[in-house]
């Protein structure tokens, strides 16, 4: 069959034109962010980590993002950042115009923690990247009784911690029921920042599941002069400083392969410690946007010297890595995901059981 002219032309002309929409369309979300304001919501804290590891971001994000958009930091703590999250799947705008900085633990919240489960669903968020990933560690100021993690199985130690779903609170709580140890879990403080003033002053003696790198940017000096003892550090695999510093790791006390597998359900989370994400149902092409300059700025000369002044480690991961993450997390088998909500439900909901 041959084609006539007028036919061959029209075809022609159709390809150009749809060639043309795909170049309009690209133009149009580069010049989307040109002149517009980004909200950067910190699910934490001002002072926290969380909080310097955003406000770090922002600082170098704009100029990786075509227009060069003015970011706003606003800080919007609550339930472990489980409050944020809500507000991003519920009411943010859908634009590409807000990006949220959530604890793990509000992405991990759903499966884990009933009174979350179906107020917001973490597979469902546009994940654009996170600044680190690394180990948590639990420790005791130095005048603790308790100066090694056999010790904290043998006796009473005092930590402070954060509500439901923060890992400060949610890490001894496992430890407890996995690993034996006694740890006396004082929730209720805001964040880190009001935990570690809280070891300052006496009134708890540690706490656990905070950020090794968060540690080091807050007070270095604890770690650098000996001023506290490392018990147990948790992560997918042992920081090599900490091993070098002869710290455990807390998969030598997992003796089941249940308990194993709670262990993973629960550390994976860390391989995305720094997550940030735009609301469910944002524009596709304004997502790619977002999670190249994301990715240009964790690779940025500027970003990763200021990282560096400010005691912050630079392990990044793509938003791609960071959604493929999330899903596998959530496809973890029922019985499993079961048990581990059991062990951190807090003591008096499981008496009522």
């Amino acid at each position: 069959m041959q084609l006539s002219y007028p036919l061959i032309r029209g075809v022609m002309l159709g390809a150009v034109a749809i060639v043309a929409g795909f170049t309009a369309s690209a133009s149009k979300a580069e010049d989307f962010y040109a002149g517009k304001q980004i909200d950067f919501l910190i699910g934490g804290n001002p002072g926290g980590g969380y909080d310097s590891y955003a406000r770090t971001v922002s600082r170098h994000l704009p100029k990786h993002i075509p227009g060069n958009p003015t970011i706003i930091n606003k800080n919007v703590p609550g339930a472990g950042s489980a409050k944020l999250a809500t507000f991003l799947y519920t009411i943010a705008p859908k634009t590409g115009l807000t990006i949220g900085a959530l604890y793990p633990g509000a992405i991990m919240g759903p499966m884990l923690d009933p009174k979350l489960k179906g107020k917001y669903d973490p597979t469902k968020f546009e994940y654009v990247g996170s600044a680190d990933s690394g180990s948590r560690v639990c420790l005791t100021r130095k005048q603790s009784k308790i100066r090694t993690f056999e010790d904290a199985k043998k006796a009473k130690t005092v930590l402070g911690a954060s509500q439901a779903g923060g890992s400060t609170r949610d890490y001894a709580i496992f430890l407890n029921a996995t690993a034996g140890t006694k740890f006396e879990v004082i929730s209720g403080y805001k964040g880190s920042v009001d935990i570690l003033l809280a070891v300052e002053r006496g009134e708890v003696e540690g706490l656990c599941g905070f950020d090794w790198s968060s540690l080091l940017s807050q007070r270095p000096n604890w770690a650098n002069k000996g001023e506290i003892n490392l018990l147990v550090q948790m992560a997918p695999d042992g920081d090599p400083d900490l091993v070098k510093m002869g710290v455990p790791e807390f998969w030598q006390y997992m003796d089941t392969e249940e308990k194993k597998q709670m262990g993973v359900l629960l550390v994976t989370q860390q391989i995305f410690g720094r997550p940030y994400m735009a609301p469910p149902g944002t524009p596709a092409d304004r997502v790619k946007i977002l999670r190249a300059g994301m990715w240009k700025t964790f690779n940025d000369a500027d970003y990763k010297k200021d990282a560096i002044r400010s005691r912050l480690s630079v392990n990044p991961a793509s938003g791609e890595k960071v959604q493929e993450l999330v899903l596998k997390l959530y496809a973890t088998p029922v019985a499993v995901v079961e048990k581990a909500k059991a062990v951190m439900l807090p003591p008096s909901k499981k008496k009522k059981k």
